[in-house]
């Protein structure tokens, strides 16, 4: 997430600078910085915001991932999304096997899940 993403997210949600500084457990000048570009967002702040947007989206509802991606039944099993029932917040689960196999960061998790179905309301944000 850059800072025009994030920018975009604040706005969405409908908050000021302040109120996502507590919503997001960080200071104001942590807020202005992102969105300045002089402070990298962090994932904890990124995966934070974009599960406030998926809730205000009404994200609850729709299909779950293991349906939409067709993911075979042994690939299932072994997905943590599946275990926790969080088709559809499979983006905000780490060690998902999206691709076959779990990223080792959460940059390498949203290269996929930005363009993917299940995520498709939240890509303008990414």
């Amino acid at each position: 997430m850059d800072q025009a993403q994030f920018s975009r997210a604040r706005a969405a949600l409908g908050k000021t600078q302040a109120r996502m500084a507590e919503l997001l457990q960080t200071s104001l000048k942590a807020v202005q910085s992102y969105e300045q570009g002089w402070r990298t967002i962090p994932a904890h702040a990124e995966k934070q915001v974009l599960f406030l947007l998926a809730l205000k989206a009404g994200n609850t509802r729709g299909k779950e991932c293991w349906t939409v991606l067709r993911c075979p039944p042994e690939r299932r099993r072994r997905c943590p999304a599946w275990e926790l029932k969080a088709g559809r917040f499979c983006w905000f689960v780490n060690g998902t096997l999206c691709g076959g196999k779990a990223q080792a960061s959460w940059r390498e998790k949203m290269k996929i899940c930005g363009s993917c179905r299940v995520m498709e309301s939240l890509a303008k944000f990414r």
